[in-house]
């Protein structure tokens, strides 16, 4: 059997819970999931707990408060003019409190989120945090394969 190590190439069911016990994602009832350590696919705590687990292996971790994906940051609030919205998106977007919005990256190349956390008549109030920052996690796993 072969343990996991940095960069291994993984084949495993896992599930990520949130704090309130529902699943965030959960492969288990479908197909397994299929990674390599260090690209970014899992997050680097969630990674640390899957190294020297051997094929076969069921775990479960508890993850801490914003140990998977960082404490909240307040600075992540940012309140954007609707007038600017309008010029970078669709003119006549409705937005409502719960949308996430997709922006382009500065340089075009790439975008990133924002949760709606408050409309007002003139902004609206983007939460760029990720949704999962700041919570305690469980992270379950079955090793099934590693290269």
């Amino acid at each position: 059997m072969s343990a996991i190590h940095a960069g291994s190439f993984l084949t495993l069911h896992y599930r990520l819970a949130g704090p309130d016990g529902r699943d965030v994602i959960n492969t288990f009832n479908d197909q397994p999931a299929t990674l390599s350590l260090g690209t970014g696919e899992l997050a680097p705590a969630m990674e640390k707990h899957l190294i020297g687990l051997q094929e076969g292996v069921r775990a479960t971790f508890e993850l801490a408060a914003g140990e998977a994906f960082g404490q909240r940051n307040p600075d992540m609030l940012q309140r954007v003019k609707r007038s600017l919205l309008k010029q970078l998106g669709d003119p006549n977007e409705d937005y409502a409190v719960g949308d996430v919005v997709q922006f382009p990256t500065p340089n075009g190349q790439g975008a990133y989120a924002g949760a709606v956390r408050e409309v007002g008549d003139e902004w609206v109030l983007f939460d760029f945090n990720h949704p999962l920052a700041g919570q305690p996690l469980t992270f379950e796993v079955h090793v099934i394969g590693v290269l």
